[in-house]
């Protein structure tokens, strides 16, 4: 089963635990209904997206309002804490859940408790502030996010030091920094103008194809990528190679997509099943060549 536990920007959301179905332009999660934009219900979109061509498969989603206050946060930490044990969980994604080492720490004890540790994946800032990024699986961070990975001085995003941010050409130095500090996960995929697949501190691929310009400053896309990332690794792939299709599926959806400053996020979801048919018959496709 994947799990995907995260929160979303309303703080009337009751902590729930259940399904999701996709209508329309909204996620409804047992009967409450969700705008997908951005965020974790971006990252359920593309999952659900994926899976009507990687076939059904389980998958729970574990929400919580939080507007940034953490108070919703806190209560699905604290719900984790004691209901993790018992799950049956493979794949686990954290994702827009307010840092709170104690909370955090506890959740990870709570994971050592399972039956059969599941791969983990979070957002990159919540496990350095809690100091057990090593303790994962994937991050999927952009630049941005990356540049605090490699900044061993910042406690908080907010104080990554200038002079590191404006690294952005130097994606691969920010890499080697995040590792040489202890910072990085066992795999990380980097989203930007390149997209970085790397594991254990080794670069060992690098996606620039298809490009979208108008695709770069949408919000959310990010959070599609990893919602594919969670899909395929759930499906089988190893961590690389599902991160290898992840970046080519979401990039391939933007083409598709044909997006322009007004459009949103969900109109590149509506495109994953399409790209990610369209990659994987490629991918035979290189196979039968070679063979």
């Amino acid at each position: 089963m994947l799990l995907i536990v995260g929160t979303v920007p309303d703080e009337s959301f009751p902590l729930t635990l259940g399904s999701a179905v996709l209508d329309g332009t909204d996620m409804i999660v047992n009967g409450i209904r969700v705008p997908v934009n951005r965020g974790t219900p971006a990252l359920v979109g593309a999952v659900l997206a994926a899976c009507q061509v990687l076939g059904q498969m389980p998958v729970k989603t574990a929400l919580v309002g939080d507007i940034g206050t953490g108070k919703g946060s806190r209560e699905l930490y604290e719900y984790l804490s004691r209901e993790l044990p018992g799950m049956a969980a493979t794949t686990l994604a954290f994702h827009y859940l307010q840092p709170d080492v104690d909370w955090h720490n506890k959740v990870l004890f709570a994971v050592e408790e399972m039956e059969k540790r599941p791969v983990l994946i979070a957002d990159a800032g919540l496990a350095k502030m809690s100091g057990q990024a090593q303790s994962y699986d994937l991050f999927t961070p952009d630049v941005g996010e990356l540049s605090f990975l490699a900044d061993e001085s910042a406690p908080h995003p907010f104080y990554t030091r200038g002079f590191i941010l404006h690294q952005d050409n130097q994606v691969p130095d920010l890499i080697a920094r995040a590792y040489a500090y202890k910072n990085g996960a066992r795999h990380l995929l980097v989203k930007g103008s390149v997209d970085y697949v790397v594991a254990d501190g080794e670069i060992t691929d690098q996606i620039s194809e298809p490009a979208t310009e108008a695709m770069e400053a949408m919000g959310g896309t990010g959070d599609t990528l990893t919602g594919l990332a969670c899909a395929l690794i759930e499906s089988g792939e190893s961590i690389p190679e599902a991160c290898r299709t992840a970046a080519r599926v979401n990039r391939m959806a933007g083409v598709y997509a044909a997006p322009t400053p007004a459009s949103q996020v969900m109109d590149i979801i509506l495109q994953i099943p399409q790209a990610l048919a369209r990659t994987y018959n490629d991918k035979k496709q290189c196979k039968k060549n070679d063979g």
